[in-house]
C-alpha cells in the first residue's frame, strides 16, 4: 500500500551521524587541562543544541553554573557530587532551563555523556567567567585539530 503522501526527504544529503567516539582524542579543558578532558560528538547550530563526552579526574571542580537551556546527563562511570547528590555510574539527571548550582566535583575518575539544548554560563562570586555553547565547542576543536596538525 502507497503512503497518502511523499515523505521522502527534501534533502538527499540527510543522513545518520555516526561518531567513533574510539577514535576521537580527548581534548584538554582550558579550566584544569590536567584533570578534565571532553569530546566534543556533535553540535547543531540551528537549535543550538550539543552532545559531548566528558572525563574528569578525581578532583576535577566545574564552577558553578547556570543552564540557559535543558540538559541531559548520563553517567557511564565514576561518581560526580552535583549539588546535595551524588550521582553514580548508571544515573541520569534532566536538568531543566534555568537551573543554577554551584561547583560539581568529580568524587572519582568519571566519565559521563552529556547533552544540552543550549549553553551553560559559568560564574564565581561576582563575575560571569565563561560561556559553553555550540559555537565555543566548535571553536575548541577547530583549535585542537589545529595544534594536532603543527
Amino acid at each position: 500500500m502507497a503512503l497518502p503522501q511523499d515523505i521522502s526527504p527534501v534533502n538527499s544529503e540527510l543522513m545518520d551521524l555516526l561518531i567513533k567516539t574510539n577514535d576521537m582524542d580527548w581534548i584538554p579543558m582550558e579550566a584544569d587541562p590536567e584533570r578534565g578532558f571532553m569530546k566534543v560528538l556533535w553540535t547543531g547550530p540551528e537549535t543550538g543544541a550539543w552532545a559531548a563526552l566528558f572525563r574528569w579526574y578525581k578532583g576535577y571542580v566545574a564552577p558553578p553554573h547556570k543552564h540557559l537551556s535543558p540538559a541531559h546527563v548520563y553517567v557511564l562511570s565514576g561518581k560526580l557530587q552535583v549539588r546535595d547528590g551524588v550521582l553514580e555510574a548508571g544515573d541520569y539527571v534532566y536538568e531543566r532551563n534555568g537551573m543554577i548550582h554551584g561547583a560539581t566535583t568529580a568524587l572519582e575518575d568519571t566519565d559521563y555523556l552529556f547533552i544540552c539544548n543550549g549553553p551553560v554560563l559559568f560564574f564565581d562570586d561576582d563575575n560571569f567567567t565563561s560561556y559553553l555553547g555550540w559555537e565555543e565547542l566548535e571553536r575548541i576543536q577547530e583549535e585542537h585539530e589545529k595544534q594536532k596538525a603543527a
